[in-house]
């Protein structure tokens, strides 16, 4: 069994160590190894419901694993956990036990701060992440589609957008993102400090945030991403929302195909974006318009009840 050191900040040192770890894990798996809402809490250092479990073998002189846990926006009466979870490269071996030992812990970690509904996010899950979840009482819950289609698209958006300005747009478009994923538990909620931090990230351009408006009213919008790692560029379609006021004009497809359209002008050849399964109204939309699933993630769930902190874990930390 691994030694789990429990972090409720993240410093300049420990950020470096763990980066080592982050990059070597995303080299592996050709995919990020936190999600991007983790990965914006991590650099950070971290906030109010937020811990870095570092998991150690006495053999190693660098972290072994690492698993993220944040404290969302609570669902009725219970607080709402999320985990992610990554194991260095080298030590996926069968048999051992760093996966085990970080879900373990924290899992525990939820249980001693009054428990609630958890969940733990795998890119790609097979077999092994189906088991091990099981293992600690977790079902597989929410899915989420990666889905990809080449550029150009033939079709044109038939309604006028305007890039995003930044100083002026952020509290019509926070009350439209927060009405239209009200019930959304990473995308809902947003504060005016959770879009700075995007907007402080060296992919923002607000360039690609496109705004529609009606009667000079905001009514959806086309967030649009570049992901310039080789071996290609990728265009991603971020956040693509309607207020509700607005539904049923199919204004959402319209902001789809602006988005794409403003990504092949940019030379771009290939768009991505990510949605729920169970959202069927939109991946029928998006299959329309010639996008198919390139892979699944998958959030194993469960709820958590109150309980005393699991031994072998040292909490506090720097």
């Amino acid at each position: 069994m691994v030694e789990i050191e429990v972090k409720r900040h993240i410093g300049p040192e420990d950020l470096s160590t763990l980066s080592q770890l982050l990059s070597a894990a995303s080299e592996a798996d050709a995919h990020p190894a936190l999600g991007e809402h983790a990965w914006l809490d991590l650099v950070q250092g971290g906030r109010e419901g937020f811990a870095g479990l570092v998991a150690w073998e006495p053999s190693h002189p660098h972290p072994v694993g690492y698993a993220q846990l944040s404290r969302g926006e609570d669902l009725g009466e219970r607080p709402h956990w999320g985990l992610e979870l990554v194991v260095d490269p080298h030590h996926r071996t069968p048999g051992n036990t760093v996966a085990g030992d970080l879900l373990r812990s924290a899992l525990g970690l939820v249980a001693s701060e009054g428990g609630g509904h958890f969940h733990l996010w795998v890119n790609q899950p097979s077999s092994v992440q189906d088991r091990l979840a099981a293992s600690v009482g977790l079902s597989p819950g929410r899915t989420l589609y990666q889905m990809r289609r080449g550029l150009p698209v033939e079709e044109t958006p038939s309604i006028a957008t305007r890039p995003f300005r930044v100083g002026h747009d952020e509290e019509a478009w926070l009350l439209v993102n927060n009405r239209a994923f009200a019930k959304h538990p990473e995308q809902g909620g947003w504060t005016a400090k959770t879009l700075k931090a995007r907007q402080s990230q060296p992919w923002f351009d607000p360039e690609g945030f496109l705004l529609h408006e009606v009667g000079g009213r905001l009514a959806g919008f086309c967030w649009t991403k570049v992901h310039d790692a080789p071996p290609a560029r990728v265009g991603e379609i971020y956040v693509v929302a309607v207020d509700p006021v607005f539904a049923g004009r199919g204004l959402g497809r319209e902001l789809t195909l602006a988005g794409l359209a403003y990504l092949s002008g940019k030379g771009i050849t290939e768009a991505m974006l990510y949605v729920d399964a169970t959202n069927t109204v939109a991946v029928k939309m998006y299959v329309d318009l010639g996008f198919v699933v390139n892979h699944m993630d998958r959030a194993y769930t469960g709820d958590i009840a109150p309980g005393p902190l699991p031994p072998g874990s040292m909490p506090g930390g720097a």
